[in-house]
C-alpha cells in the first residue's frame, strides 16, 4: 500500500513540474527588445489666472472700503468686455481677513482670482488695477483649456515613438516587432511657469517679446512624456 502511495506521489510531483515547466519555459525563452519612446509638445496658455488682493486703505483721511473697490473692479471688467463670472473669490472659506495697517486701524482684505485668455488682456487688466491704485496683482498660474487632451496626445506620440524605434532597430537585423509585453509611463515633466508665479504688477519676466511693438506672449507650456516598452521579437 505504501509503495502505491509513494508511486502516486512521485507521479503527481512529476506532473506538477511538467505543467509548470511547460507554462514558464516558453515565456522565459521569448526574445524581446526594450526601448523608450519620448515626445513633447509646447502650447501657448489660453487660461491665465490673475490673483488680485483688495485691501481697505485710507485716502485723504477717508477709508476706501472693500465694497467700493470691488464695485470699481467689476466696472473695469465691463469696460474690458470680461464677464463678471471670470472673477471669483480666491478663498470662499475665508472671505475677509483681518490685517493690521500702519498700526492705526484694523482693516480687511479680500482675495480674488480673475481668468483671462491672453497676455494682451493681462496687460489691460493690470492697467485698470493701476488706475484703481491696486498694487497687489500677480500671475497666479497659467493653463490651457484643452490640457487633458493635450496630455493624451503627447502620451500617444511617445508610445508611437517607442514602436517606431523598435521597428527600425529590428529591421536593421532582419527581424520584426511583436506584441507589447510591458508598457510603462516614466515620470513626466510639465512646465507651466508656476516657478515664477505670483509676480507683482511691475514684473514682466513672464512675457516674451521680440520688440516693443510686437504683441507680448506668455512663455509656452511644455508637456513631455517618456514611455518604457518591452516588445516581443517575431
Amino acid at each position: 500500500m505504501k509503495t502505491h502511495q509513494s508511486i502516486l506521489a512521485i507521479l503527481c510531483i512529476s506532473f506538477f513540474y511538467s505543467i509548470h515547466y511547460g507554462q514558464t519555459k516558453p515565456t522565459e525563452e521569448i526574445p524581446y527588445i526594450e526601448v523608450n519612446g519620448y515626445a513633447e509638445k509646447e502650447v501657448i496658455p489660453n487660461e491665465i489666472y490673475i490673483g488680485i488682493t483688495l485691501r481697505e486703505r485710507m485716502e485723504n483721511k477717508e477709508k476706501v472700503t472693500i465694497e467700493t473697490q470691488e464695485k470699481q473692479l467689476r466696472e473695469a471688467l465691463a469696460t474690458l468686455n470680461l464677464p463678471v463670472s471670470n472673477l471669483s473669490v480666491a478663498d470662499a472659506n475665508a472671505d475677509y481677513v483681518k490685517v493690521s495697517w500702519q498700526k492705526r486701524d484694523v482693516l480687511t482684505k479680500k482675495e480674488y482670482q480673475l481668468k483671462v485668455g491672453n497676455a494682451t488682456t493681462v496687460g489691460k487688466v493690470f492697467q485698470e488695477l493701476e488706475k484703481m491704485k491696486i498694487q497687489d496683482g500677480y500671475i497666479d498660474h497659467v493653463s490651457h483649456s484643452a490640457m487633458d487632451s493635450l496630455r493624451k496626445q503627447v502620451r500617444i506620440e511617445a508610445i508611437k515613438a517607442a514602436k517606431e524605434k523598435s521597428d527600425y532597430l529590428l529591421n536593421a537585423i532582419g527581424q520584426e516587432t511583436g506584441k507589447a509585453l510591458i508598457v510603462s509611463e516614466s515620470e513626466n515633466s510639465t512646465i507651466t511657469r508656476q516657478d515664477i508665479a505670483r509676480m507683482k504688477i511691475s514684473g514682466n519676466v513672464l512675457f516674451e517679446s521680440v520688440d516693443k511693438e510686437a504683441e507680448i506672449e506668455f512663455q509656452k507650456i511644455k508637456l513631455s512624456y517618456s514611455i518604457y516598452t518591452k516588445f516581443s521579437i517575431k
